[in-house]
C-alpha cells in the first residue's frame, strides 16, 4: 500500500485495518502502547449527512484522533497556525469504508469533513482532552471562512 504524504506539520496518519472472519470484522483504532497515543480525554461517535459539510473547527489544547466507522468522508485539514513551518496549507483525506485511516490532528489545525455517498457516515474522534461544556476548547470558523480558501465540492485528482 502507498505511503501518504503528509503536508501539515504534527499530523500522523496511520493506515487501520480490518481483520475478518466468519462473524464480522474487527478493527483497532488506538491502543494505549503505541507511540500514536497521546493520552485519553474521551471518545465519541458523530454523524455527518451525504453531501453535508461540518467545517470549520479548531482546538486550542486537544488533539484529535478522527477515523469512520462507516461510510466515507473527505477530512480537509489546513493550517493557518501563526507559528507553523507548513502555514497556509491544506490537505485532504479520503476515508472511511474504502480507507481505514487514523488521522491525528493536532492543536491549531482547522478541519472539517464532508458526507460522501449514501448512508451517512459514523465517525469516532477520540480526543486527547474531554470536552467542556462550560467552556468549550473550541475555535469556529464558517465553512466557507474566506481565511480557508477552500471549494469544498468533490474534485477528482
Amino acid at each position: 500500500m502507498k505511503d501518504i504524504e503528509i503536508k501539515i506539520h504534527g499530523v500522523r496518519v496511520k493506515r487501520l485495518t480490518r481483520i475478518p472472519d466468519e462473524r464480522g470484522t474487527l478493527m483497532e483504532v488506538l491502543r494505549a502502547d503505541e507511540d500514536f497515543f497521546e493520552r485519553f480525554g474521551q471518545a465519541y461517535v458523530t454523524s455527518v449527512y451525504p453531501g453535508v459539510v461540518k467545517a470549520w473547527h479548531c482546538h486550542r489544547k486537544q488533539t484529535d484522533h478522527f477515523c469512520v466507522v462507516s461510510g466515507m468522508i473527505k477530512l480537509v485539514l489546513a493550517d493557518i497556525r501563526a507559528d507553523s513551518p507548513t502555514r497556509g496549507v491544506i490537505q485532504e483525506f479520503f476515508l472511511g469504508d474504502d480507507n481505514p485511516l487514523l488521522v491525528k490532528i493536532p492543536p491549531g489545525v482547522h478541519h472539517g469533513m464532508k458526507g460522501l455517498g449514501e448512508p451517512r457516515v459514523i465517525a469516532l474522534n477520540i480526543p486527547t482532552v474531554p470536552y467542556d461544556h462550560t467552556t468549550p476548547d473550541e475555535i469556529r470558523l464558517p465553512w466557507n471562512s474566506p481565511e480557508i480558501p477552500y471549494d469544498w465540492n468533490v474534485t477528482f485528482k
